[in-house]
């Protein structure tokens, strides 16, 4: 089922995503000590990014630009396990 003993999903979608920021954020600010620059390793995704290979809808009187770009670290990674601990300690 959706739930989980009476947990709630939308509970673990945000703890994930707080996992994934921090956890990014966390690796970001470590990327210049030597012993923890390993933290921010990662490869970046993106769809729709770089100049003009991103979706335009042109309405006339608006024009607005579609992308998305993700870069996944191992210290994002972290978090999501922790945050993943962290909702099935709730």
């Amino acid at each position: 089922m959706a739930r989980d003993r009476g947990k709630n999903s939308w509970a673990l979608f945000l703890l994930i995503l707080a996992g994934i920021v921090v956890g990014g954020f966390l690796g970001y600010l470590a990327r210049d000590v030597s012993w923890l620059s390993w933290l921010n390793y990662g490869q970046e995704f993106s769809v729709g990014s770089g100049e003009n290979s991103y979706f335009t809808l042109n309405l006339g009187v608006i024009v607005i630009h579609f992308g998305l770009s993700m870069k996944i670290t191992i210290a994002s990674v972290i978090g999501v396990i922790i945050s993943v601990f962290a909702y099935r300690k709730l």
